[in-house]
């Protein structure tokens, strides 16, 4: 097993030796500076990102699930990406799944020793009755906690395909997953405080691989989030604006037509788009699994 002094997010970061010394306006420069890191460390890790939006994409196709494992500040930021997905693209709640170390409530007060558990991780994955259609996305900074590794492997032994997303180098998550995703984000400006950089890098990893299966299997339209659930009145305001800028009626229209349409902006958009009633929309957008750009081809839209 990899010693944690070992590890590069471990090490000290001689950009920062002085950070006590600092001004307030000198903390954020160097903090500043240092997240520019991030960037080129997920820029270098972009095709394996890309083969992970593939494979989670077609996992949701098939009325698969994601799940993300994780603890800490990694088990965290799965929480937060799996609780964004249902009100952006329109996903029931259980298609993507965020586990955390030590259950909800370590996600406002920290259980350190749970990621430890190697029990633990494969609890909680029978516990969501995991299956071999699903996806395990194992986040773990250093890429050798053992609630993670136990994870991967309980996954690997039912078939499901995994992906481990670490910020070291030849990290031990990465000998048990399908597809291993190293970001690496180097030494933090606070020595072994991975919510930093490391964290920052597998936020933006998550949201992109979210984001991009969304988009493949149809939630998006343009740029545009055509699945929106209009759960309250920004979002209502939200969604006319959608089908606004999609089709480029007036707001009186877009209000209109959402309201005939039963509020599914997808369908609202066919209906003033090809000038379909409610129930040809509905039938010709079924036809094409809910993507509004095949169906609106076969109408003759170029763009």
């Amino acid at each position: 097993m990899v010693e944690i002094t070992k590890l590069v997010t471990e090490q000290r970061n001689p950009n920062t030796t002085h950070l006590d010394e600092m001004t307030s306006l000198e903390i954020a420069q160097v903090l500043n500076q240092e997240d520019q890191v991030v960037i080129t460390a997920v820029k270098n890790v972009l095709p394996q990102v890309a083969q992970a939006i593939d494979v989670c994409a077609q996992a949701i196709a098939k009325g698969a699930r994601i799940i993300y494992i994780g603890a800490g500040t990694s088990g965290r930021l799965g929480l937060l990406d799996a609780a964004e997905i249902p009100p952006t693209f329109g996903l029931a709640p259980d298609r993507v799944i965020g586990i955390l170390a030590g259950g909800n409530n370590a996600f406002f007060k920290a259980i350190e020793d749970i990621e430890d558990s190697e029990a633990a991780a494969v609890r909680d994955l029978d516990r969501v009755a995991l299956t071999s259609a699903d996806v395990v996305l194992a986040v773990a900074a250093s890429g050798r906690t053992p609630y993670c590794i136990a994870g991967l492997k309980h996954a690997n032994k039912l078939g499901a395909y995994t992906i481990a997303l670490s910020n070291n180098p030849m990290a031990k998550m990465s000998e048990h997953a399908d597809l291993a995703i190293e970001a690496l984000t180097g030494s933090e400006v606070l020595t072994g405080s991975t919510r930093l950089k490391a964290g920052t890098a597998q936020k933006m990893i998550l949201n992109m691989i979210s984001t991009g299966s969304m988009i493949l299997n149809g939630k998006v339209y343009q740029n545009l989030m055509v699945d929106v659930q209009q759960t309250n009145e920004k979002l209502a305001e939200r969604a006319r604006r959608i089908v606004m800028e999609a089709t480029g009626c007036s707001y009186r229209q877009a209000t209109d037509v959402l309201k005939e349409s039963s509020n599914n902006v997808k369908i609202a958009i066919l209906m003033i788009l090809n000038g379909l009633s409610y129930e040809r929309a509905k039938e010709n957008l079924a036809l094409h699994n809910g993507f509004i750009r095949t169906t609106n081809k076969e109408k003759g839209e170029s763009k």
